[in-house]
């Protein structure tokens, strides 16, 4: 081999070495995915996707005129269908909210029945439920039945709940608050359940008519 050749070989070694030890390098880098350009695309299909779905939410309340539906500041609609105009408390963090609920697609098609859901029981603030419904129970007074629609973004968002709710999903979810109380009121009556004691209603000894007849007429 000649000179020239070995210089070749020994040039071609050396620069897979450091081709080498620069991925090596390179990887101990941390890798930042949320470049401005990804960033700015991520935000553009937010925004389309959040569009859309407000265009048929809007179709949806233009089809029930005679149905009034609030605008939230949040970003969902609701309509009363039961009103308490009695009570002015509302659930805030701290109580207990009791309430049944059914979910169905813009269509009206039920997705989960009140049946199945039910009953829910829910620390106001302290749990992690749908966005909407997290706000939207704190809207409500006692023995209010209300209709919201909320855009996927106040609902499962872009992974659905993995079973029945798709991704993206726009919702209607129909809430009746049943009770809400502070939640130590709550621990203490249950304290109180756990500590009286449960008292067995007393059987009569039921005796055939037959029997009473042939007693009757033995005497």
């Amino acid at each position: 081999m000649s000179k020239f050749s070995s210089l070749i070989v020994l040039g071609f070694f050396l620069s897979i070495i450091a081709s080498s030890c620069k991925q090596h390098q390179d990887a101990r880098k941390p890798i930042s995915q949320a470049s401005g350009s990804f960033m700015k695309k991520s935000i553009a299909r937010n925004k389309k996707l959040v569009a859309s779905e407000e265009t048929e939410i809007e179709a949806l309340i233009k089809s029930n005129p005679n149905v009034k539906y609030i605008a939230s500041k949040k970003g969902y609609w609701y309509t009363y269908e039961t009103k308490n105009q009695i009570d002015s408390l509302t659930p805030r963090k701290g109580d207990i909210a009791f309430f049944d609920y059914e979910i169905k697609d813009l269509k009206g098609t039920v997705i989960y029945s009140e049946l199945e859901l039910r009953p829910q029981t829910y620390y106001v603030d302290k749990q992690n439920i749908m966005m909407g419904l997290r706000d939207g129970i704190k809207l409500m007074r006692k023995n209010e039945k209300v209709s919201f629609l909320f855009p996927s973004n106040m609902a499962y968002g872009y992974h659905g709940d993995d079973k029945k709710i798709g991704t993206n999903q726009p919702l209607i979810c129909t809430v009746t608050l049943r009770d809400f109380k502070p939640e130590a009121v709550y621990k203490k009556e249950s304290e109180l359940n756990l500590k009286t004691p449960t008292t067995t209603p007393a059987i009569k000894k039921i005796i055939p008519a037959a029997l009473v007849l042939k007693d009757t007429i033995t005497k």
